[in-house]
C-alpha cells in the first residue's frame, strides 16, 4: 500500500470512529471502569460525563477514576452521554430526583449551569476552588461565579475543568495544491473569507475537487451554530448584553448589527458555498464532512478534529491546518469567545462530600494536566499548566495555536457568565432558528432579526 493510500485509509478510519462516537445512542450509557466490582447504589458516586469524540478521551477518564478508586477505596459509576443530550438529559431527570452526584458539561456555561445556579439547585463549591484559586486563569474562574436567586448571593457554583476557543480548520495540502500556502491567508476580514472561496473555486475548476469552501453550521440542533454566530456578532461589534447583564437589543444600532450578521452568515449558504444539508447538521456533522474532505474549512471550538487524526502524524502535522479568525471588519484584532467545561454538584446529590472529594482530586494541577494531555481535546484552565511544553510545542500546530489564542490573544467569556437569561437564548438556539428561517422559509434578515429580538426579550423578561 502506498504512503498516500495509507494516509487516506487512516483518515477514513478516523472519520468512521468520530461518527460512531458522536452518533451513538443518546441514552445515558452506564459504563463501569474495567475490573471494578459492581457497586451498590447506596455507596456509589454517580458521575455523568459527556462521551468523548475519540476513544482516548473516555479511556483517560476511566484511568483517572480507577486511580482515585484505588487511592481512596471509593467506587464510581460513570454514565456517558452524547454531546446533543447534555442539557436535555439533566432537565428530564432533575424533576424526578434521578440525578448524578456530579454533572460535567462542556456547554454548561451556555445552556444549563447559570439557570440551575439561579434556581438554587447547585451546591456552593467555593471550598473546592479556594485551594487552587490563585493558579486558575481569571477569566475561566469567572465563568463559574454565578448568582443564586434563592440564597440571594453570588458564589462559585461550578468547578471549571478545561476550556476551548473557536478556530478555523482547513486542509493545508489542498490549499497548497492550488499554489498557495498558509502565509498567503489574509488577516483582513473580507479578504480572509474571499480567500477560501477562491481556493474552493480553483479546486473545483482546475483540480476537479468536489468540495464546498466554507462549512458553516446552520442548524438549530447544533450548538456549533450559535458558537460560530456569536463570533460573527463579536466581529461586527454587536454587543447584545452589557457587563451588568442588561439587554441592549432595543438599541437601533444593535438591531442593524444583527441584521448585517444574519445576512453575512446566510449568504454563504444561499450562494452554494456551504452544503445544503448544513441546516440538518448535529454537532458531529461538520467534523465528519471535513474529515471526509467534503468541505475545505469549518469552525470548531475544540481539538476534536485534530484529535481524530493523532494516529496519522503526517496528516495531523502536514495536511491539517488551523488558523485563528481574522481581524474584525474595522481592522481591530478579533476578540475570541472562550468556552469552559464545568463540573457541578446538585444540592440533593446522594453523596455530596464524596463528590467534593473527587472534584478536589480531579483539579489537582498534575492530575488534571495529565488527564487533558491524555484525552487530547481541550486546554487547561490553570495558568501554571502552560509551563508544560506540551501545550506550547510548535511541532504540534493545533495544540500550540489554541494555547496562543487562549494566552496571548484577546478573549472574553460567553454572555451567560454575566446573565443566566442568555443561557436560555443559546439553549433555544435563537440564532440557529433565525438562520433557518432565512434560508428555508425565505424571510428577510430584517424579519428574522426582529423575530429573534422579540424572542430574546421575552426570555429576559422571565428572568427579571
Amino acid at each position: 500500500m502506498t504512503k498516500r493510500l495509507l494516509s487516506y485509509f487512516v483518515l477514513a478510519i478516523a472519520s468512521l470512529m468520530l461518527v460512531i462516537a458522536c452518533n451513538s445512542d443518546t441514552q445515558l450509557q452506564n459504563t463501569q471502569v474495567e475490573e471494578t466490582p459492581q457497586p451498590t447504589q447506596d455507596t456509589v458516586l454517580k458521575l455523568w460525563w459527556d462521551k468523548g469524540y475519540n476513544r482516548e478521551e473516555d479511556e483517560a477518564l476511566k484511568k483517572l477514576v480507577k486511580n482515585w478508586e484505588q487511592e481512596t477505596g471509593n467506587k464510581v459509576q460513570i454514565y456517558f452521554y452524547t454531546l446533543d443530550a447534555r442539557s436535555e438529559k439533566p432537565q428530564r431527570h432533575i424533576p424526578s430526583g434521578s440525578i448524578p452526584d456530579i454533572f460535567i458539561s462542556f456547554k454548561a456555561e451556555s445552556t444549563l449551569n447559570p439557570s440551575l445556579a439561579w434556581e438554587g439547585k447547585l451546591m456552593d463549591v467555593t471550598d473546592i476552588i479556594e485551594p487552587v484559586k490563585e493558579i486558575y486563569d481569571r477569566g475561566a474562574l469567572e465563568t463559574a461565579y454565578y448568582f443564586n436567586n434563592v440564597a440571594q448571593k453570588r458564589s462559585y457554583y461550578a468547578v471549571p475543568i478545561h476550556r476551548a476557543a473557536l478556530h478555523l480548520y482547513y486542509w493545508q495540502d489542498l490549499l497548497e495544491k492550488t499554489g498557495r500556502t498558509k502565509a498567503d491567508i489574509p488577516q483582513d476580514w473580507d479578504g480572509f473569507w474571499q480567500f477560501w472561496l477562491d481556493v474552493g473555486k480553483d479546486l473545483r475548476t482546475k483540480h476537479q475537487q468536489d468540495i464546498y469552501p466554507i462549512g458553516l453550521p446552520m442548524s438549530v440542533e447544533a450548538g456549533d451554530t450559535y458558537q460560530a454566530f456569536e463570533h460573527i456578532l463579536e466581529a461586527y461589534n454587536v454587543n447584545l448584553v452589557d457587563s451588568k447583564g442588561n439587554l441592549l437589543v432595543d438599541n437601533p444600532q444593535v438591531r442593524q448589527g444583527i441584521i448585517k450578521c444574519l445576512d453575512w452568515y446566510t449568504q454563504y449558504y444561499l450562494q452554494g458555498y456551504t452544503p445544503k444539508d448544513a441546516v440538518n447538521w448535529n454537532n458531529a456533522a461538520n467534523n465528519r464532512l471535513f474529515l471526509n474532505r467534503k468541505i475545505l474549512t469549518t469552525t470548531n471550538a475544540s481539538l476534536s478534529i485534530p484529535a481524530a487524526l493523532r494516529k496519522d502524524p503526517d496528516t495531523y502535522r502536514n495536511k491539517l491546518g488551523i488558523v485563528e479568525l481574522p481581524n474584525k471588519p474595522n481592522g481591530e484584532p478579533m476578540r475570541h469567545i472562550f468556552l469552559v467545561e464545568q463540573a457541578v454538584i446538585f444540592n440533593n446529590a446522594a453523596h455530596p462530600q464524596l463528590a467534593k472529594d473527587f472534584l478536589g482530586y480531579l483539579i489537582q494541577p498534575e492530575i488534571i494536566n495529565n488527564f487533558l494531555k491524555e484525552s487530547g481535546r481541550h486546554s487547561p484552565v490553570y495558568k501554571s499548566a502552560y509551563k508544560d511544553s506540551y501545550w506550547t510545542n510548535l511541532e504540534d500546530p493545533h495544540t500550540s495555536t489554541v494555547t496562543q489564542t487562549l494566552t496571548k490573544s484577546k478573549i472574553r467569556p460567553i454572555y451567560p457568565t454575566v446573565t443566566p437569561a442568555y443561557s436560555i437564548v443559546l439553549k433555544e438556539n435563537i440564532w440557529g432558528q433565525s438562520l433557518e428561517k432565512i434560508v428555508l422559509n425565505n424571510i428577510t434578515p430584517e424579519q428574522a432579526a426582529d423575530e429573534a429580538i422579540a424572542q430574546i426579550k421575552e426570555i429576559f423578561e422571565q428572568w427579571e
